[in-house]
């Protein structure tokens, strides 16, 4: 299981208090278990804190608004997800649009990711 150092620890309670709108509306349907699936939100993984971890199936799932277009944002997101692929884990990266304009879809796409991903990780970066 991941795990995080304290201050990881302590940011990852601050952004459970501050969560963007899209990060919101997605925990209050994955909150629900669909299809039985259980996930954390906001949860610590060595110096990153995760949007929303399956921990089953090892899937990150992050919720990307458009300020992960800009700048040094595409790279740094690249060394994050090959750093959390190295710990096993997967991650599908969904723009915050898509949440808020095609919900039911999204978690259905989650679904399926978590599911055709073997359990122990393995697999890339899916993107949006």
């Amino acid at each position: 299981m991941l795990h995080g150092p304290k201050e990881t620890q302590h940011r990852a309670k601050h952004l459970r208090r501050t969560m963007t709108l899209p990060e919101i509306i997605l925990w209050q349907e994955l909150r629900r278990r669909p299809n039985g699936l259980r996930f954390r939100h906001q949860h610590p993984a060595g110096p990153y804190v995760l949007d929303f971890f399956c921990p089953r199936f090892k899937l990150a799932v992050e919720v990307d608004g458009e300020a992960h277009e800009y700048g040094d944002r595409p790279q740094r997101d690249e060394a994050r997800d090959i750093w959390i692929l190295s710990q096993g884990v997967k991650t599908l990266r969904l723009a915050a649009a898509e949440v808020l304009n095609n919900l039911e879809g999204v978690i259905q796409h989650i679904v399926a990711t978590a599911q055709n991903s073997s359990p122990g990780g393995g697999g890339g970066s899916a993107q949006r």
